[in-house]
């Protein structure tokens, strides 16, 4: 509630008004068609989506990415509403050129690991490795939804974002979410940072990551929603190939910009290496690379991603200096007292 509570100041705002929350849960709500039938659009954003949970909570996530979203599918399909679904880029799995010999010249080539929504393989790990629990039920997701436009004609556009972050966008533990959470990479490395902690790097951060401002994401959404004829049938990255770095380096860069927005030292040990099993648990795999293709968005919405990794970064980690700095030094501070 407190992440969107400034959108929906009466006074100041002319669509307040026109927001109406109802709170069920999509499992098992009998109210869930009604709402269907008279909406004008369903965007289907509810999902498990933190990567602690993939291997921990696999039922759970298996269940909220798949199971539980086929009602919606089906209430869509039958009323002819047409449906955004939001699915991920974890479908794509680990990049053809995490198979070649790690001196091969051909990973160097993007048709290795550039990812397109039309050519690309999914590939995962192992079933041993309860991570991709996650990908594998968003990808069944999407072909039950590519299959009902086919059969149903079900008028669908999916989304896979490639890490979008921003101000509201995550949660910090014990301050706006669980204590025990851990939450996804950008607001775990932004709570160490607020709580003067080394930045934990799982598996010495090698993972390479690209990463897009929301401002520049919705953007793209909202192209989406307004042009049914331009999006409809296709499946669409949503990510900015151009800011890509390990997480090592998002680690660095995210440590000199936090120096600089809040006026605080840097640690003389910033980063700590820790392994993905003692980070995550057992069960855990990584995907190598993610970089978007952006071709068919380009092409169908003329949406090109405008914001840097420094811009976003300076902007994101502004906001969570001043929304929760002074909130983590009284927590800190409280055992003490006590």
């Amino acid at each position: 509630n407190d992440k969107i509570k400034h959108l929906l100041e009466p006074d100041s705002l002319p669509w307040a008004g026109r927001i109406q929350f109802h709170r069920l849960n999509i499992k098992h709500d009998s109210r869930l068609e009604g709402l269907i039938k008279m909406a004008d659009l369903v965007i289907n954003l509810a999902a498990i989506c933190t990567p602690a949970d993939y291997n921990t909570r696999p039922l759970d996530t298996i269940y909220s990415n798949f199971i539980d979203a086929l009602p919606v599918v089906k209430y869509c399909s039958e009323n002819n509403k047409r449906l955004i679904h939001f699915s991920t880029c974890e479908v794509y799995g680990k990049t053809i050129g995490s198979f070649l010999p790690k001196d091969s010249p051909l990973r160097q080539d993007p048709a290795y690991y550039v990812l397109k929504e039309d050519t690309s393989p999914c590939i995962f790990g192992s079933i041993e490795k309860q991570r991709w629990s996650y990908a594998c039920a968003k990808q069944l997701i999407e072909r039950l939804i590519y299959a009902e436009g086919a059969e149903n004609g079900l008028e669908f556009t999916i989304v896979r974002p490639f890490n979008w972050i921003g101000p509201r966008m995550d949660f910090i533990p014990g301050i706006d979410g669980p204590s025990e959470g851990v939450p996804r990479v950008l607001a775990c490395f932004s709570n160490n940072l607020l709580r003067r902690e080394p930045l934990k790097l799982v598996d010495g951060g090698e993972s390479q990551r690209t990463f897009i401002y929301i401002k520049d994401a919705i953007e793209a959404v909202l192209l989406m929603i307004e042009n049914p004829d331009r999006a409809n049938g296709h499946i669409f990255n949503v990510g900015n190939p151009n800011n890509e770095v390990t997480v090592r380096q998002l680690a660095e860069m995210m440590t000199k910009v936090y120096a600089k927005v809040s006026g605080e030292t840097v640690l003389e040990s910033p980063t700590v290496d820790v392994s993905s099993k003692e980070f995550y648990g057992e069960g855990y795999d990584d995907s190598d690379k993610r970089i978007p293709d952006m071709t068919i968005i380009n092409k169908q919405l003329g949406w090109n991603p405008k914001t840097s990794l420094w811009d976003l970064l300076e902007s994101t980690l502004t906001y969570q200096h001043r929304t929760y700095a002074e909130a983590i030094k009284k927590s800190i501070a409280k055992p003490s007292a006590s």
